[in-house]
Parts: C-alpha cells; structure tokens; sequence
C-alpha cells in the first residue's frame, strides 16, 4: 500500500485583506471565497503563470481577477498569502491619482505607494 503524504494548504489573510472581505456583501463574499477553491492546486502544481505578476526589489507579488475585484497575494511557506483584495474601481482612482498611463500591472509594478499599500496590509491590526 502507498501513503501519499498530504501536506496542508492554508489561505492566509493579511488583517487587511479579511477586512475588506468582511466589507463585502455576503453574497459577494461567498463568490470571491469560491474562487479560492481551485486556488491550491493550481499554486502548488504551476510557477504561476496563470497569474500576473508584479515584481519589485526580488518580491514577487500574484494578483488574479474575480470579477471587478482584483487579489493581490504572494507565496507563502504555508500556501499563500492575501495582502488586499482590491475593486477594478479602487485602481483605477488609485492609478488616476497617481498620473501613470501604463497597464494597470506594469503601473501597479512601478509605484512605491501601491508597494507601501501592500506591506501597510501585512502589519495592520
């Protein structure tokens, strides 16, 4: 007989992320947490190149779309970690403020406030 070892896969929220979820409505948080189901096996079983990319001093950031909504994560020893789940309309504002006329990843990419937005996620309480 063989034993496959199964090895744990977590979904981590950042503080931030959990509550722009917690924001939502219910209806709307039940269909963005759906997506995530699929989300173990295609991380485990690709480099990622379904998803974009955002790259920055050697981090490496993931973000797919589920509807208007983008999620930005990252992998994590455990499995991965969502920093923000953000409306296409956030970004849009965000990239307007910030006078870039680039596709939203590559504009997303080379601004330090979008990387300040990310890490603020990681230590907000």
């Amino acid at each position: 007989m063989l034993l496959q070892r199964m090895t744990t896969f977590q979904i981590i929220f950042t503080p931030t992320s959990a509550a722009e979820v917690a924001r939502m409505p219910k209806e709307l948080q039940l269909q963005i947490l759906g997506e995530f189901r699929g989300l173990p096996q295609q991380v485990i079983g690709t480099e990622l190149d379904d998803f974009g990319k955002l790259e920055r001093g050697g981090r490496i950031l993931h973000r797919f779309r589920i509807g208007d909504f983008r999620v930005y994560f990252e992998r994590h020893e455990l499995g991965l970690l969502v920093h923000r789940i953000l409306s296409k309309n956030t970004l849009k504002d965000f990239l307007y403020r910030s006078g870039m006329k680039m596709e939203e990843d590559e504009a997303l990419e080379q601004n330090p406030k979008f990387w300040e937005m990310i890490e603020s996620a990681r230590t907000a309480k």
